[in-house]
Formats: C-alpha cells, sequence, structure tokens
C-alpha cells in the first residue's frame, strides 16, 4: 500500500468521526420519504413568510408528479430546472424524481445559447421555468429541442392546485441511477453534463450531516444557488436527509441575508467565500446577527487566509473550507468542524481540508504516477460520490474518470500530516519567461492589502516574456489605493518574477453565479483592451530580469 492508500489524513478527523459511512438510503427520493414521515408538521422550506411543511412537500411534489404524468413525461426522461433559490425548485425536483425521471439544473443566468445547448445534449422534454425566464429567454429558445412542455412558476401553482392529492406509484430507484444532470466544464471543453447519481447525492448528504453534524434542530441558511452542486447537496440534500429547514430568499442581497440570519437564527451555510466578503461590506453586519451561524463552510472558490482571519475578527465565527467538483457530487474534502486550516508557510495558500469518508485523494505527475508529500501535481479522486460519467459522452468520460477515478484537473498537494492544498488549475498557470506562476499565490498576497475586497489575476501576453501578470482589484468601500501602490505593495512581499506589472481597479470582479472568478473573461478583456494600442513599432526596452532557477 502506498500512503494515500493508507489514508494519513484520518488522524485529523474530529474525535468519534469514522473513516467510511455506510448510506443510510439506496435512493434520494427514500431519504426525503423518510425525512417527511418522521417530521411532517415541521417547516420543510421557509421563503419569505410563506412556510412549507414537510408534509406539505410531499403532497406538492406528488401532485407535480401527476401533472408530468398526464404530460405524457415517462420513467427516465428528463426535466430542466431554470430556476432561481424559490420554493418551486424543490418540489419540482421531488416531483420529477417521483415521476421516475431525471433532473437537469440549469444556471438561471443562462442566455438562450446557453440553455440551448444543455437543452439539447440532455434530451429534455419539460422545462420548468421563471415566468420571467421564459418572456426573457426560454420562449424563443425551446424551439427545435426535444421540449413538449414549458412549465412556468405560473403554470406550476395551477397545476398543483389541479392535481392537488394524486400522485403516480413510487419508482424504484437504486444507488446507481441517474438522479441529476449539473453541467459543467469539467476539466476540459464545452459544458457537459455530469451524471450525479442518487448514490452521490445520499452519500455526500450524509457526509455533510455527519461531518459537520447537522439535524433537525438546525437551520440551513439557502446562499448557493440551488442549481450548482453546492446548493443542491450542501442545502437541500442535507435538508432532505435531516429534516432541517432550508431558508430561500429568491437571490443573494448581503443586507437582507443578514436580516434573514438574525430573524430566522440560521446555524449552517455553505457558499463562496465572495458571500462571506460581502455580509463583511453589508451596513447591517454585525456580530449580534451573526451569532447563531455557529457552522459556516466555504467552497467554490479559494479562500484568502487573510479574510478568513477578518471574519472571525468580525463576527467570532470561523469559515471552513470545502472544496469538491460537480463530478465529486459536492465535497471531497473539508476541514474539520473542530478544526482551524493550516496556512502553508512558504506559498501562503490555505488548506483545503483533508479527503472526507471512505475518499481517497492521490497526487500525481505528469506520468501519472504517485507524488510523496509536499511536491505539486495534479489531484485524482477516488470515492462514493464521484459520478460515473458525462451524459452521453463516453471520450469525455474515459478521459476525465480512467477506471472511475477522477482526474480534477486541479493542481496542489499534500503536506507531511494529511492536509491539503490547492495551487491552480492547470489552464491557469501563468508562464512569465519560463517561470511558473500560480495566480492564486498573487492574490493571496493582494488580499492582505487593507484596501482590497477582491482580486483576481491573469496572465496576459506580454512581447518580451511571452505573458505577465495582470491584477484586476476592486476596494473596500471608502478604501483607497492606486495601482502603484498594490504593485508595490506585491513586490515587497513576491520574488521579482511573480508581482503583478499590471493592476486595473474595477468596481467589482466579474464572477460566476457561484461566486468563482471569471479569469477566462478576464484574459479576454484584457486582450481586446490591449488589440486597439498595439503597433508594428519596435518594442520599449524590457526591464532585466533573472532567469529561471532556485528561489
Amino acid at each position: 500500500m502506498n500512503g494515500y492508500q493508507e489514508r494519513p489524513w484520518l488522524a485529523r478527523y474530529d474525535q468519534g468521526l469514522p473513516a467510511d459511512l455506510q448510506p443510510e438510503y439506496t435512493s434520494a427520493l427514500e431519504m426525503f420519504a423518510a425525512t417527511a414521515a418522521a417530521h411532517s408538521a415541521a417547516d420543510a422550506i421557509r421563503h419569505f413568510d410563506e412556510p412549507i411543511s414537510w408534509r406539505e412537500l410531499d403532497v406538492l411534489s406528488d401532485a407535480f408528479a401527476a401533472a408530468l404524468a398526464d404530460l405524457g413525461f415517462a420513467p427516465g426522461e428528463r426535466a430542466a430546472l431554470y430556476l432561481q433559490n424559490v420554493p418551486e425548485f424543490v418540489i419540482a425536483l421531488l416531483g420529477v424524481w417521483k415521476a421516475g425521471g431525471v433532473a437537469v439544473t440549469v444556471n438561471p443566468m443562462n442566455k438562450s445559447r446557453e440553455l440551448d445547448l444543455i437543452l439539447r445534449d440532455s434530451g429534455a422534454t419539460v422545462l420548468v421555468c421563471l415566468s420571467e425566464l421564459y418572456d426573457e429567454v426560454a420562449r424563443d429558445t425551446v424551439t427545435g429541442t426535444d421540449v413538449r412542455t414549458v412549465v412556468t412558476t405560473e403554470d406550476l401553482a395551477r397545476m398543483l392546485e389541479r392535481f392537488l392529492g394524486q400522485g403516480p406509484p413510487p419508482p424504484r430507484f437504486g444507488p446507481g441511477d441517474v438522479a441529476v444532470l449539473t453541467y459543467t466544464s469539467g476539466t476540459t471543453g464545452p459544458p457537459k453534463g455530469a451524471m450525479n447519481t442518487h448514490g452521490n447525492l445520499v452519500f455526500n448528504a450524509q457526509t455533510y450531516r455527519d461531518w459537520i453534524g447537522i439535524g433537525p434542530l438546525d437551520v440551513i441558511l439557502g446562499v448557493a444557488p440551488l442549481f450548482h452542486i453546492t446548493g443542491l447537496v450542501g442545502h437541500v440534500m442535507l435538508s432532505l436527509l435531516t429534516g432541517a429547514p432550508l431558508v430561500l430568499m429568491h437571490r443573494f442581497d448581503p443586507e437582507r441575508t443578514i436580516d434573514t440570519i438574525r430573524a430566522e437564527r440560521a446555524t449552517f451555510t455553505v457558499g463562496s467565500i465572495t458571500v462571506f466578503i460581502a455580509l463583511m461590506n453589508a451596513t447591517n453586519a454585525s456580530k449580534d446577527a451573526l451569532s447563531s451561524l455557529t457552522k459556516v463552510y466555504s467552497g467554490g472558490a479559494p479562500i484568502p487566509p487573510s479574510t478568513v482571519a477578518a471574519f472571525q475578527d468580525r463576527f467570532g465565527q470561523y469559515i471552513h473550507n470545502i472544496y469538491g467538483l460537480t463530478e465529486t457530487t459536492s465535497p471531497s474534502h473539508a476541514v474539520p468542524l473542530k478544526a482551524e486550516a493550516p496556512v502553508d508557510k512558504l506559498t501562503g495558500a490555505l488548506s483545503v481540508g483533508v479527503p472526507v469518508f471512505n475518499t481517497v485523494v492521490r497526487v500525481v505527475g505528469e506520468d501519472g504516477q504517485d507524488l510523496p508529500p509536499g511536491e505539486i501535481g495534479e489531484l485524482v479522486t477516488s470515492g462514493p460520490q464521484v459520478v460515473p460519467g458525462y451524459w452521453n459522452k463516453p471520450g469525455e468520460t474515459e478521459h476525465a474518470l480512467p477506471g472511475g477515478a477522477l482526474h480534477t484537473g486541479d493542481v496542489g498537494y499534500m503536506d507531511a500530516d494529511g492536509w491539503f492544498y490547492l495551487v491552480d488549475r492547470k489552464k491557469d498557470q501563468i508562464n512569465a519567461g519560463g517561470y511558473k506562476i500560480w495566480p492564486r499565490e498573487v492574490e493571496d498576497v493582494l488580499y492582505e492589502h487593507p484596501a482590497v475586497r477582491e482580486a483576481a489575476v491573469v496572465g496576459v501576453p506580454d512581447e518580451y516574456r511571452g505573458e505577465t501578470v495582470k491584477a484586476y482589484v476592486s476596494l473596500r468601500p471608502g478604501a483607497a489605493a492606486s495601482p502603484d501602490e498594490l504593485i508595490d505593495f506585491c513586490k515587497e512581499r513576491m520574488a521579482a518574477y511573480k508581482y503583478p506589472r499590471e493592476v486595473e481597479l474595477l468596481d467589482d470582479i466579474p464572477k460566476t453565479v457561484t461566486g468563482k472568478l471569471l479569469r477566462r473573461e478576464l484574459r479576454t478583456r484584457s486582450v481586446l483592451e490591449a488589440a486597439p494600442e498595439a503597433s508594428p513599432g519596435p518594442a520599449s526596452e524590457p526591464t532585466p530580469e533573472p532567469s529561471p532557477g532556485p528561489e
């Protein structure tokens, strides 16, 4: 056995946690049925002033399943959910499963081209969407796809009333049956549907529950988008397993979120670090308002250690790192609830945690061989949460999941104690005159500056170095810092080849709806900005820099 198979990280687990879990249910639907029976009168969903009990959620999702069957929706068909964080998402999800189908989650920010791609690839026959999204996008998109029926949120209300009290015979799902297609760029290429199975969902719902200690007395704050794997598992599935009510707010707004935490006494949430940065900068932020939120996790984007420290100083709550991909059905790594993640002394990177139950993560080199602790390579993940593949894409499946182990495309290392650290995505590495630079390391330094709210670093074309480092920065409200000041700040703290040669200040850094910084968009922006300035004249004399070598 090699070092990874022996799982040295098990010694980092909180006392009393097992190395492995045995899933308690064969499907997400069976999991929901048990919770609905045990907590029938309690709140399942709280959405503004309209709570829905577990019994009501069961009855409403039955009605939607009956309506789907009446429309000719057959077991195995796909239904796309093009919705915000609203109760209709959960009702439709359960209804699709009760009708024997597969749900396809769609980012409500997607426009016509992106929606068309997902509908065509998934072969969805039903589209459930917000009424405004139908008018703005879906009406002109469904033509030419397999969609037979569009159900807006207004239509859904009428259908639930019509079919109330009805429901088709319950389907029989096993752990290997596909529950949801979640679209991701994966490790290469255009978006493709990761086949998250019922077994994947049940296992990682139980992982969240047991790792963090979530029970029916907790209150889950739904800040992550439900279409995304983090919101789907860390909010919806966790609630369906534990009976803890799920608080939804349609869209994230920092001030309203703080008011909601205070009013609902929310105890747990998981979201991108940009959510917590926004909460810190909210006008109504206070330690008292967040006092109930004792179980805080963040994933989906790198977390600067300085932000974790600032949040803890402000509110008294520690932000625990959690890491995973769509293909790992949310977490593959997490920081134990009773621990704080170490920070690597050389790079300043905050550990993403340790592999969770039943999971083996290896760090491999370019030759595919395991690397010893401390050496940087690609993370390869095996465990019950790893999807079996991509929908109708055997070639992509074989590329990313040879033998069932996920080659994540994320680069990092494990230290001698079993803690894992991410460096960056392979595609984001900057090559400046032969030097390899990871954007995250530069971003972490920028976050140490007291005026910096958010930072994103990209490689941009450079005639002399091939690529050079450029940083986009947004500042905290009321703070001031010039580009030159930020460049000098980094120059004092980094090797000469790493610090940014350019800094551009923006009001906001472009992000996905899940909070990931859009480096690709920023790289494109830099190229477009530079294009009009290009000229056939001679380049200016570059500043000499040392040749690549050991630091």
